[in-house]
This record gives structure tokens, sequence and C-alpha cells, in this order.
């Protein structure tokens, strides 16, 4: 199938941009995707950061996917092709990932998995729309669904599921409507503040301080002074792992005792971290994936995560894992598509993944619930009741 080439770019040598081989060639022959070729790798690639303050996301991410193309490869691959892993750093940075985006289709890759930062993803949605290159991102912000392109697809829920799923928890189960609010302005922490908002909302509640800090911050004294003096008894957070981290350690230290309560990046491993486990205690995250434990499925990725890893599986591993299976399962069933034949297939398939059960609808969501957990003794554990 043809598909229209977006303009080559004319230099990349300020990028990195590491292709990493995950097995080795099959059958000899061009992978030039626009000859309708059938033999040779099929060339995917993830870009995410890889370096800079979020290479975690880029970390796990990676792991996760990488997991999932060597199990297919150790399987023969698909229909009897071995999968090529392409590894490109986005460092973060909207502007590398939309270069990045011309790069990937100029050399030939037909799907991309990643960003896991949303503002990355947004800015390369055109290009990749116009490329006709299927993506599955692990972004959460809404505005990946607000871009409108029939080739991006989410491996997680929105923050608009996540805090609605918080807001239940805090407000209508626990009766707590004494809240703070703490976000970045970066399109995570935007939608974060505008999901969780909206919620509050909903019920008549409104927050006794709503602070945006930049993406960047590291100094919080001023905003949790502030807070401080309003005596909240949960602050919502709304910014990635290490700031939302530094913002509890710093808290703790002002002496606050509120709860804490977040989505996806206040159940991982950097931001208990960052803040410190004592500090972390009692944090209410809001996640689809609460550990490794709550499933045979998840028992099974995680002992096979730390076999090759020899680190413990979290959220963003299991995210790319889902993902990834989603777009290797396409590939079979669709005998290799590309362009909109793939899209149309990521689209039609039907997915038990770790994260729950996928099934996306025309807004590239695949799956739309989560569940309550909190920190306790440094791990992210399902919620009693």
């Amino acid at each position: 199938m043809f598909r229209r080439r977006a303009t080559a770019i004319s230099a990349f040598a300020v990028f990195s941009a590491v292709s990493v081989i995950l097995a080795g060639c099959s059958a000899p022959g061009s992978d030039d995707k626009s000859s309708g070729d059938s033999s040779g790798p099929i060339k995917i690639a993830l870009v995410d950061a890889q370096s800079g303050q979020l290479s975690s996301l880029g970390a796990w991410e990676l792991k996760g996917a990488r997991l999932a193309v060597d199990e297919w490869n150790a399987a023969g691959g698909v229909n009897g092709r071995q999968i090529e892993l392409g590894v490109f750093d986005d460092q973060g940075d909207p502007t590398t990932g939309t270069n990045l985006a011309r790069k990937i289709d100029s050399e030939g890759y037909i799907a991309m998995i990643g960003t896991a930062e949303s503002a990355v993803t947004i800015a390369m949605a055109p290009i990749l729309k116009q490329a006709e290159i299927p993506n599955i991102t692990s972004g959460q912000s809404p505005g990946l669904v607000a871009a409108g392109s029939e080739f991006l697809f989410l491996n997680g829920p929105t923050s608009t599921t996540y805090d609605e799923t918080l807001a239940k928890h805090i407000v209508d189960k626990q009766g707590t409507k004494s809240i703070a609010m703490i976000t970045n302005n970066g399109s995570y922490g935007k939608g974060e503040h505008d999901a969780f908002l909206k919620a509050l909302q909903s019920r008549s509640v409104t927050p006794v301080a709503d602070q945006v800090v930049t993406t960047d911050q590291k100094d919080f004294s001023a905003v949790l002074t502030g807070i401080r003096q309003k005596n909240p008894k949960v602050i919502f957070l709304g910014a990635e792992e290490v700031e939302s981290g530094l913002i509890v350690k710093q808290a703790r230290d002002l002496g606050i005792t509120a709860t804490f309560a977040g989505a996806a990046p206040q159940g991982t491993p950097v931001f208990i971290d960052t803040a410190g486990a004592k500090n972390a205690e009692g944090t209410i995250v809001s996640s689809p994936y609460l550990g490794n434990d709550i499933s045979d499925a998840s028992k099974k990725f995680a002992t096979a995560y730390k076999a090759k890893f020899n680190e413990e599986a979290e959220l963003h591993g299991a995210k790319a894992y889902d993902g990834t299976q989603i777009l290797l399962a396409a590939l079979k069933t669709s005998n290799v598509a590309t362009g909109k034949a793939l899209a149309d297939a990521i689209r039609a398939t039907k997915y038990q993944g770790l994260l729950g059960n996928f099934a996306f609808d025309t807004t590239g969501v695949g799956i739309s619930a989560t569940a309550i957990g909190t920190i306790q003794n440094g791990k992210l554990v399902a919620a009693a009741g």
C-alpha cells in the first residue's frame, strides 16, 4: 500500500537517534514499505525521552516495548518476519519530536510506539498523520484526543478518566472537600488541572487553592507556604514524577501533613524515591495498573520483565507492553499492512491487556477505567475496599 511521504529534513546531526536491532534479519529482500514488499524486517520506531529529566519514562517505555518485541521475534516474528525496533531520543522536547517524526518517515518506519510525553506526541501528530504512520502513545492528556488524528492511539486512559476516578474516591467516598491543587503548565499538567477541576466542579467543590508552577521549577516554598495557610486535607498533584516528588518533600519539610493525590506519576518508583518513602506514605493514586500481582497476566509480565532487565516492572512499562502487543497483533491480522489499513487494523483489534480490555473508539482511546491505590511502605498497593 502506498502512503504519502513527509518532506525529508535537511539535517539531523544534532539529534540522538540510535537504531536498536532486536533480532537478526529474516529472509532477504527490500524493506521498502511503499513497494508493498512482504519480506525483510518490519521497522517500528520507538520515540521517547532517553535523556533529560523525563528519561525515566523513556527507559520504562523502551523496556516494555522491547520485551514484547523480543517475545514475538522469539516465536517467529510477524507472519515469519522479524521486528526491528529503532529507538530515538526526543529529549522531552516537542521541536526535537517533530524533526524525529519526519526522520522516521524518511527512513521507512511503518509505525511508532511513544511518546510518553503528551506535549511531544501532540507536536508530532500532524506530521505522522500526513505521513500515515500509526502511533500508539503512553501520553494521557485530553489534548491527544483533541489532535483529531485517526492515526493516533492511546495505550491508556486520558486524564479525564484518571481524575474522575480520583474525585469519586476523595469526594464521593471519603467525603473530603478541603482540596488544594498544584499543577504545572506543561501539556500533562494542563490536562490534569482541567480534568480534576472539572471533576470537582461537577460535585460543587471549589479547591481552597489552585496553584500552577512551571515544568522546570525546583523551589516550591512560596506556593506551599500559601497552601499551608489554607490547611487542606488533600493536595492534588498534576506534575510529572520528579517535580511531584520535590513538591511532596518540600511540603513535608514545611510541616504540611495533608494527604497527596494524583495519577500515573505518583505511582512510580521515581516519585517515591524523589519524595522519600516516608513523605509519600498514604499518597492516593488513580491508575489502571496497581501492581505486579493484581492478576496472573501481570505476574507473568513482571517475572519476564525482572528476568530481562533485573528490575521491577511498573505502569509505564506495562502500558508500552500492551501498546506494542496491540500493534503487533494488528500487523499479524492485516498481513503487515501500512498506512490507513494498519490504523484500521489497530482500531479493530480487541485485546485483553495488563491495563484492562482494549477496544479503541473513533477518538483513539482504547481503555476508560482506572482503580484507586495508595502508597504504603514505599510501594503502590490496591486501596482497601
